[in-house]
């Protein structure tokens, strides 16, 4: 029986030790692109292999076998670990949401219980204040170990940071919306008005050509379709700013003036080496 690392698909005539370099070449990427997206992604796959020699599975009862391991261990295996490591997932459904289930599927929606619980508090603020408003969270950190990469972000690695979509309204009707002109919350841009410090500009011109890069990355089917509530998004950023848990929150300089945020010291330039924040709060604690 044919099992899943006999590589059937390469071609037959190939020398076996180059097809099996192949092989390992391959089967090593995969693991290092799902440990990059998902932190376990790589195990799983891993696992996963090794039960497929061991009951030498074909590729369609291996592909469903990582799947099924893979939606376990996210959904009731890592829960129960990541407290371990002084982290905890944020809800998925209520007043605090994650805006795409991916971040989720992912493992990138934990943090450390304080945050979690901060979080929670404002958004159920936010949502009796502003009648239904749902906040979304976009990329927080990994389940596991402090320092462990959550690319691209920086910083994104000790539980103690997280992203938070800006609030819109619906531009045809006027009304609140709960979601945002980009699928994953970032991308779309509340660019600087002509009188305004233009940071995007200057990080651009000074070299830092990642800066904008989301720019020519995330469609913009919808982005008509939306326009930044700055009133709840302002409150939200408050809300974070007065509160003694938060250390700093980054915002673009010219929504920090544009919105009259002047006078909290919290909210701070995040400087060139990282990436646009005119589509989303970036805010951690202590």
């Amino acid at each position: 029986m044919s099992c899943i690392i006999t590589g059937s698909w390469i071609k037959p005539g190939l020398n076996s030790i180059i097809a099996d370099m192949l092989k390992l070449a391959i089967h090593f990427l995969l693991i290092a692109l799902l440990t990059v997206l998902s932190q376990i992604g790589g195990i799983v796959y891993l696992i996963t292999l090794i039960l497929a020699k061991l009951l030498c599975l074909g590729r369609l009862k291996a592909t469903i076998a990582f799947f099924s391991l893979y939606l376990i261990s996210t959904f009731a295996v890592v829960p129960l670990i990541a407290p371990i490591f002084g982290r905890t997932a944020l809800p998925l459904a209520g007043n605090l949401q994650p805006l795409n289930f991916v971040t989720c599927l992912l493992n990138r929606h934990y943090v450390k219980p304080n945050l979690k619980e901060q979080l929670i508090s404002i958004s159920e603020v936010m949502s009796v204040k502003f009648s239904g408003t749902k906040t979304n969270y976009l990329d927080a950190n990994f389940p596991f170990y402090d320092g462990f990469p959550l690319l691209p972000h920086l910083s994104h690695n000790d539980g103690k940071k997280v992203d938070l979509a800006f609030y819109y309204t619906n531009t045809k009707t006027g009304e609140r919306a709960n979601s945002t002109p980009s699928l994953i919350g970032y991308g779309i841009y509340d660019s600087p008005k002509n009188n305004e410090i233009n940071s995007p500009e200057k990080c651009v011109n000074q070299g830092y050509w990642q800066y904008g890069l989301l720019t020519y990355i995330v469609p913009k089917w919808n982005s008509d379709k939306f326009k930044v509530d700055s009133e709840r998004t302002k409150e939200l950023i408050r809300l974070l700013a007065t509160n003694e848990l938060t250390s700093k929150i980054f915002i673009e300089p010219h929504l920090k003036a544009r919105w009259g945020l002047s006078k909290y010291n919290k909210i701070r330039f995040h400087g060139c080496q990282a990436v646009r924040h005119d589509d989303h709060i970036h805010t951690q604690i202590r």
